[in-house]
């Protein structure tokens, strides 16, 4: 399959043409428009420094249903003694440049300074949103990522001291299926996400799951309002 090169309008091809390495597209922008119309269609921006930015649509997805969210044994002991405290949306530009400090330290990051400033809007305008996991008045670890509709979209996630990302998930998910969520999307697979509970589904299934969230409404705004966990 060919990879297609994205134009000023904001347009996407059919991610049935998706190439075999998931890849669907080159160019464009991080516009919230742009950002927002792909998040819709089932495709997310990943690049590296310097690249010019792809837009993916992998087959299969890697996606955690609320319902088959998995806590080992000692997770559940971490939680019962109230070790971390989390919150929404109360430093979501620190948990995305946390993110990015990790990842870079591991083995390079795909969350660019455009990528950082470009969620930032979106979180701006209410569509992204951040679960932090504090130690004492220190945060320690989070996650961010994009919601429409019931779909809530998972970037990356950063833990500072051991289990605060796990913290934060956990939270995050006690928390969309409260507001009727059914599924988090995880993207690519990864061990971390496996051990929770996420698994591959088709891309026909997803973009099924993805049409069924997105009739719903947006729960748009800043979460900061949520009920805090400790």
């Amino acid at each position: 399959m060919p990879i297609f090169r994205l134009v000023d309008e904001i347009i996407f091809p059919p991610v049935h043409l998706t190439s075999e390495s998931g890849i669907l597209a080159i160019g464009g922008d991080l516009s919230p428009g742009r950002l927002l119309e792909a998040y819709r269609q089932g495709i997310f921006p990943w690049y590296s420094e310097g690249d010019p930015i792809f837009w993916w649509s992998p087959d299969p997805r890697f996606v955690l249903f609320l319902d088959e969210l998995r806590v080992s044994r000692s997770m559940k002991k971490v939680l019962h003694h109230n070790v971390f405290r989390i919150t929404y949306d109360h430093s979501f530009r620190e948990v995305v440049e946390y993110c990015r400090i990790a990842r870079r330290k591991k083995k390079g990051t795909w969350i660019t300074h455009e990528m950082l400033e470009a969620y930032c809007i979106l979180h701006t305008l209410g569509f992204a949103h951040s679960a932090e996991a504090w130690h004492g008045d220190k945060l320690v670890g989070g996650i961010y990522g994009v919601s429409i509709g019931r779909c809530y979209f998972g970037e990356s996630m950063f833990s500072f001291m051991s289990n605060a990302s796990k913290a934060a998930l956990i939270h995050l998910v006690h928390t969309l299926k409260e507001l009727k969520f059914e599924f988090l999307d995880c993207q690519v697979h990864t061990a971390h996400l496996e051990s929770l509970g996420a698994r591959y589904v088709s891309r026909d299934e997803f973009l099924n799951l993805l049409n069924t969230g997105l009739t719903h409404g947006t729960l748009r705004g800043n979460w900061r309002y949520m009920p805090e966990f400790s």
